[in-house]
């Protein structure tokens, strides 16, 4: 599959939609393309090439910085996305919305990341 440059092209919508500004959509291609970026096809005809680096932080997702886990991707037909053996997933809108979604699912886990990093206040025993 050929990843279309500059993400995001529709040739047609066979998505359902709920409203005027939500879709459906559902993954059906996948193929790993260098490093941590994945071309993704969805039912609507579109395509995302998807750079997932910014985003393999913490427990789940830092898993991944394994190439071989992170190739590992398969999509789970019952659902309509992306899934590693690990447990890891992503919603298949966030995936089709990826030029948005991605910065703020990266800042938030990098937020995330930083919060655990805190040590809690030490008490001083009163």
């Amino acid at each position: 599959m050929a990843c279309l440059d500059g993400g995001q092209k529709s040739r047609f919508d066979r998505s359902i939609v709920v409203s005027a500004d939500h879709l459906i959509c559902r993954v059906v291609r996948v193929s790993h393309e260098d490093g941590y970026r994945l071309c993704v096809g969805f039912d609507d005809g579109s395509e995302q090439q998807i750079d997932f680096e910014p985003i393999l932080r913490g427990e789940i997702f830092g898993e991944l910085r394994d190439l071989q886990k992170f190739s590992a991707v398969k999509i789970n037909r019952e659902s309509g996305t992306l899934e590693w053996p690990n447990g890891a997933d992503l919603d298949p809108e966030t995936l089709h919305d990826w030029p948005v979604q991605g910065p703020k699912l990266a800042h938030q886990l990098e937020r995330a990341e930083s919060i655990l990093r805190e040590e809690p206040p030490k008490r001083d025993g009163s």
